[in-house]
């Protein structure tokens, strides 16, 4: 069996995975993995369907982990042709999911077959990691089954995210880690009432404007090695009736927190707290933790997926931990070192999304050599 990286990834995209289905996409790649002698066990739960396999039972466990869901289209009229019909134009593969990230799950295939032809009884263990609970809630998927592994003793050595990572070309830049996320849903409480007497009411939007002010303001940490400062933003301000002679009687602001290793939840939390109530702001405050930092020093993992990117394209790697949350938090529970590597990132996520057919056909070769670093010293 020899498979190909650009039929296969067009199989996937063909599946309407819109998240969170899978569409039979978690079959497919088990028809490719089961003869090639992994165990393959289904995790699903709430609507979500989950792949753990795994070949072999010696350590070190390099596993490969990524998604099959994919996010909605948008208008269909404005792609340029359907994007559940994999169409390749002038060396570029179109459809949902090319770069994010359904090319990376056929790449991590191809690799995965071509290592085990090579190495039939190598050592060590490769397992996979799939869902198709990435792009929407991320409840039910990857975060479940590091709890399932967790609870029966089962770890990973060292884990590949297929997120798509590189900005211009396929490996100028992997991720070593993310930034955490925490949001905040502030209520302002105040008093309604006529603009004409202002003694008679409390305008919710004055009394947390100095306390907005501070936080824009505030240096929350310094960042470190890896990460740039932590960042504190408002997504949304809402408040008032509508009317241009009434004063609101509450105030509604959004906001996010990507922060560093530099800070802790907790750490946030009680500067948050401390300068509404230094204002005094009459307020309720609901928190989500929407995901903890991580970062994986520079080590044994980003060591050999360097030297398989400088291989396969004579490139020099840059390491970040920037871009949005993904489910490398929840990997991070189990494995102590967690890198993600793919395909560029410039069409994630909007209208008529692709991928090169070159890049594609490399990217395997880069997981391929990685596996070989690892495991064939």
């Amino acid at each position: 069996m020899t498979i190909n990286a650009v039929d296969l990834a067009q199989q996937l995209i063909a599946r309407n995975s819109v998240t969170p289905v899978d569409a039979g996409c978690i079959d497919l790649l088990i028809s490719h993995l089961a003869p090639l002698g992994f165990e393959c066990e289904k995790i699903s739960m709430g609507g979500v369907d989950n792949l753990y396999a795994r070949r072999g039972t010696a350590s070190p466990v390099v596993c490969f982990a990524g998604h099959t869901d994919v996010v909605p289209t948008g208008p269909l009229e404005q792609w340029h042709s359907n994007p559940f019909t994999p169409t390749i134009k002038d060396g570029v593969l179109y459809g949902r999911g090319a770069s994010d990230m359904k090319s990376s799950l056929a790449a991590f295939v191809v690799a995965i077959e071509a290592f085990v032809r090579e190495h039939p009884d190598h050592p060590g263990s490769i397992a996979v990691l799939f869902t198709s609970d990435e792009e929407g809630p991320a409840v039910d998927g990857t975060v479940r089954v590091c709890e399932a592994l967790k609870a029966r003793g089962e770890k990973l050595d060292y884990c590949i995210v297929g997120e798509p990572t590189a900005v211009t070309k396929l490996g100028d830049m992997i991720k070593n880690g993310r930034r955490g996320s925490l949001s905040g849903m502030l209520t302002v409480k105040g008093v309604q009432g006529h603009v004409a007497y202002p003694e008679q009411v409390k305008n919710p939007i004055h009394l947390v404007a100095a306390a907005i002010a501070e936080m824009a303001q505030t240096q929350w940490d310094n960042g470190n090695e890896y990460f740039p400062p932590t960042s504190w933003q408002i997504s949304n301000f809402n408040s008032g009736t509508g009317a241009n002679n009434v004063v609101p009687g509450e105030a509604h602001v959004k906001f996010n927190f990507r922060f560093a290793t530099a800070s802790t939840l907790e750490s946030l939390q009680t500067r948050v707290h401390g300068i509404l109530d230094k204002h005094g702001v009459p307020y309720d405050l609901e928190w989500r933790y929407d995901g903890r930092p991580f970062i994986t020093p520079k080590g044994d993992l980003v060591a050999a997926i360097s030297k398989a990117i400088k291989t396969v394209t004579g490139l020099t790697t840059q390491l970040s931990t920037t871009g949005g949350t993904s489910d490398g938090r929840f990997l991070a529970d189990i494995c102590k070192e967690v890198v993600e590597c793919g395909p560029t990132n410039a069409t994630i996520h909007k209208i008529n999304e692709c991928i090169k057919v070159e890049e594609l056909e490399k990217l395997p070769q880069i997981y391929l050599h990685t596996l070989k670093n690892l495991l064939i010293k």
